[in-house]
């Protein structure tokens, strides 16, 4: 098939999406107006371009790079001592990269290849030394405020590469010291693409439960761009996970409850008498939290109540059948959560729904 590009379309970096989800299944490819790409693609064979000088030339360096990393890798892998074989790799290297930008000068690909351009030592290096100046350097040829690698993957591969690529045991301050040298080689200026790279790191911490560095961006950097930019959702998402990341202090609310006929307020932090507690958010109009807590119900009565017992928070428009339901449960704590989807306690704990187990 054929897309047709006219003169109004900006020239750039355009991404091809072919499935769901779609941060998962797509490729770059280079536009500079002047051109007509003309491709292959497959989930078995890949990408191959087969019109397109830009698109042409920025895959053959990342393939002719990459083939001279495997050398490097090997010579290290074979702990080699060879100063004249570690010679001819990197002269390898810088020929290849200085053949690459002289053919690449003018075209849009020119700004991929001397973004990329990587370290070569001038003397031999042993792996702790070369490991040490390749991440020292990894990212000074990167023009964060280009907006065309803005546009690209370029720059999140490159970012994901140096915070989470350097070592292969990586400890909470390490991942610290690489967000900290990230930010400054950033600038102050590019604010924007700040956020969105940092927020991509977040979430990658996040997924790999690397609670204290996520929340240690959130900290240093992230809320305050995110608020500065009035991103609301993301600044939600921070929040919440600060909140509810665990090991967390869980965020203290109000609860009455009664004791031998006597109503007495206190707070989640002032609950006293058993060693643990479930928190539940429900509501009695929910068909789903009515299948499922005589379950929990039914488990918690095995225990006795001084190792563990249910607070019920019930989100609901009104009272009328919250307080025919709560009778079914006179072991739970029981806390009213009135405006529902409005109430403030569903921003504190993030809950989206009710009824999902």
């Amino acid at each position: 098939f054929k897309i047709v590009l006219d003169s109004t379309n900006t020239a750039g970096i355009y991404k091809i999406v072919y499935g769901v989800p779609q941060e998962d299944h797509n490729f770059d490819l280079i536009y500079s107006g002047d051109e007509d790409v003309v491709l292959e693609f497959s989930l078995d064979k890949g990408l191959d371009f087969k019109e397109s000088n830009e698109n042409k030339l920025w895959a053959s360096y990342t393939n002719s790079i990459e083939m001279i990393n495997r050398a490097i890798s090997n010579f290290y892998t074979q702990e080699s001592v060879d100063e004249e074989a570690f010679k001819d790799i990197f002269k390898t290297l810088n020929e290849t990269q200085d053949a690459f930008e002289l053919a690449s000068k003018g075209t849009l690909a020119s700004v991929f290849i001397e973004a990329n351009k990587p370290y070569i030592p001038k003397a031999f290096e042993d792996i702790s030394t070369y490991s040490k100046n390749l991440k020292s350097t990894y990212l000074q040829n990167v023009d964060f405020s280009n907006p065309l690698l803005q546009s690209s993957e370029f720059l999140s591969d490159r970012v994901m590469a140096y915070v989470f690529g350097m070592t292969p045991n990586p400890t909470d301050e390490f991942y610290k010291q690489q967000i900290d040298n990230l930010v400054k080689d950033i600038g102050p200026e590019n604010a924007e693409i700040k956020m969105v790279l940092l927020q991509a790191v977040w979430n990658n911490m996040v997924h790999i439960e690397e609670m204290s560095v996520a929340n240690y961006i959130t900290d240093a950097y992230l809320m305050e761009l995110a608020k500065n930019a009035k991103n609301d959702l993301l600044v939600s998402q921070l929040t919440v996970y600060k909140n509810t990341a665990l090991g967390t202090i869980a965020q203290d609310f109000p609860i009455e409850k009664t004791v031998n006929g006597q109503m007495l307020k206190t707070s989640l932090h002032g609950l006293k008498g058993s060693d643990h507690y479930v928190l539940i958010f429900w509501s009695s109009e929910c068909s789903h939290c009515l299948q499922e807590l005589p379950e929990i119900r039914k488990t918690v009565d095995e225990i006795s109540e001084s190792k563990v017992k249910v607070i019920a928070y019930a989100l609901e428009d009104d009272t009328v059948t919250w307080k025919r339901e709560i009778t079914n449960y006179p072991n739970f704590i029981q806390v009213l959560g009135l405006g529902k989807w409005d109430n403030p306690i569903t921003d504190v704990y993030g809950i989206e729904l009710t009824g999902c187990f």
